[in-house]
C-alpha cells in the first residue's frame, strides 16, 4: 500500500499516508477533531504535573536516513522537567556507550515522546524537536548526568488509554542516580568481554 498524492494542507498535522488511510477507515473527521481539540504546542499545568510526576518514557528517535530506533528512559520522579511553556529538559545518564539515541539526534533532532502511566492508565505524546549539551544550567541538578537533552515541542496530545494494561510499579530501580546515593556497578560492565573497554 502506497501514500496517494494528497496534497494536505501546509501546517496539516497529518500527512498524505495518514490521510490514505483515514479516508479507507473514514476518520478524518474524527482525525481532525482531535487535532483540533486536544492537539497543543504549549504545556499545561496538567501536562507539567503528569510529565514530573514520571519515573520513565519512551524516546523515539531515527538516523539522518529516516531509520527509527525506540529507547526507554528512567529515572526519579521530576527528572524530566517542564522548564518553560514550550520545553521539557531530561538527563542523559550512564548507558552502554553506543548513543543510539542521542547520536541519532545530532543527525535528526526530531524526536518523539510517549509518557505512560500503568497505575491510573493516562499517556501523553510530546513530538517535538532536541538538542544536547554538556552546559546546560540543569546539570548541576542531575546527580549522573553526562549531558542535558531540552525538547522544544512542536506537538503535544495524550492519546486514549484503552489499550493501556494496568501495572503496577514495584520499586523505583536502584541505577536510577540521585543526590547521596552511589548507584550500584550493573553486572554486565563486570564481564570480560566488556571490561577491557569500558570508557576511562
Amino acid at each position: 500500500m502506497k501514500p496517494s498524492n494528497d496534497d494536505t494542507a501546509s501546517g496539516s498535522a497529518y500527512h498524505a499516508g495518514m490521510r490514505q488511510l483515514q479516508d479507507r477507515f473514514d476518520s478524518r473527521r474524527l482525525a481532525d477533531r482531535l487535532d483540533e481539540k486536544l492537539s497543543r504546542t504549549e504545556f499545561t499545568e496538567g501536562d507539567r504535573a503528569f510529565i514530573e510526576s514520571r519515573v520513565m518514557f519512551f524516546l523515539a528517535t531515527a538516523d539522518a536516513e529516516g531509520r527509527p530506533d525506540c529507547s526507554y528512559k528512567g529515572g526519579r520522579p521530576r527528572f524530566v522537567r517542564v522548564v518553560d511553556a514550550c520545553t521539557l529538559a531530561f538527563p542523559s545518564y550512564d548507558g552502554n556507550g553506543m548513543f543510539r539515541s542521542l547520536g541519532n539526534t545530532l543527525a535528526n533532532p526530531h524526536v518523539g515522546m510517549l509518557f505512560l502511566d500503568f497505575e491510573r492508565p493516562n499517556r501523553l505524546r510530546v513530538n517535538g524537536v532536541a538538542c544536547l549539551s554538556a552546559d546546560d544550567p540543569l546539570m548541576g541538578e542531575f546527580e549522573g548526568a553526562q549531558l542535558m537533552v531540552r525538547v522544544r515541542a512542536e506537538k503535544i496530545f495524550p492519546n486514549c488509554p484503552r489499550y493501556i494494561h494496568r501495572m503496577q510499579l514495584v520499586e523505583v530501580s536502584p541505577y536510577a542516580p540521585c543526590e547521596g546515593k552511589v548507584p550500584p556497578v550493573p553486572a554486565w560492565k563486570t564481564f570480560p568481554q566488556f571490561k577491557e573497554v569500558l570508557p576511562k
